[in-house]
């Protein structure tokens, strides 16, 4: 494609490497390093095909990881005859790195969490109403991270591609005007479904803007983006609102 958007990720290579973790139930100590290094690069795939600047320490990961896998293939070594011991797991260190900075990162969000000032938002409780109107009371939110609304958005432009675009390249995007369009809609709205905010959109390009606006609003910690259930319907409303 003939533009590219540079945007800052907020979420770094081991956030990455977390995620998969957590998503496929996978015991930190015990890595399967084959099925890990092959959802890490279809990741990064992803991210480049959405024209998201990738960083190149997501790169570095991904070459560590590669080079773990190789040095996993080979055949173990026998102990020799000076009773020397087995070379170590090839892991250990990258696990020894992900334990410290899940260490780091939980500290990091208990602090977020506190109250700042100027920053303390008071919300209504969440009613019943609110649960049924979502798909079901006894199905609770939860945010979602850069990496699932990126694997949803993913599925989302995968299946738009079978569609002919017209691509209008006269008027100039700009993703300051789309943050600023996603922010008018919300606060008139409050709350909005992922497809409602792309709908409507006839280029691939403006679905891709709407999408990295999402992204900058979600760092920017001016938006959450929520979904009701594993297979629920995602939505978007202001930080504020519940």
């Amino acid at each position: 494609m003939g533009y590219e958007v540079k945007l800052e990720i907020f979420e770094g290579p081991l956030d990455l490497l977390l995620y998969l973790i957590k998503k496929n139930e996978i015991d930190i100590y015990d890595i399967p390093i084959a099925l890990i290094t092959e959802q890490y690069l279809s990741h990064i795939k992803m991210m480049k095909s959405l024209n998201l600047d990738v960083a190149g320490e997501y790169l570095v990961l991904a070459a560590t990881l590669v080079h773990i896998k190789s040095k996993m293939l080979l055949p173990a070594q026998e102990e020799d005859t000076n009773g020397q011991e087995e070379e170590a797991d090839p892991r250990s260190e990258l696990v020894k790195q992900l334990l410290e900075y899940q260490v780091f990162k939980e500290a990091a969000m208990q602090l977020d969490q506190r109250p700042l000032l100027e920053r303390d938002v008071f919300k209504r409780g969440r009613t019943d109403e609110d649960q049924y109107a979502d798909g079901g009371k006894d199905e609770v939110d939860a945010e979602l991270s850069v990496f699932e609304l990126i694997e949803a958005f993913y599925r989302i432009i995968s299946t738009s591609e079978k569609t002919e675009f017209m691509e209008i390249d006269v008027e100039k995007m700009s993703l300051t005007e789309r943050i600023n369009e996603i922010l008018d809609r919300l606060n008139e709205k409050k709350k909005m479904t992922f497809t409602e905010l792309i709908g409507g959109q006839t280029s691939r390009k403006s679905i891709l803007y709407t999408f990295l606006a999402i992204l900058e609003l979600m760092r920017l910690r001016m938006i959450r983006v929520y979904q009701a259930g594993s297979f629920g319907v995602i939505r978007v409303a202001l930080f504020m609102e519940k």
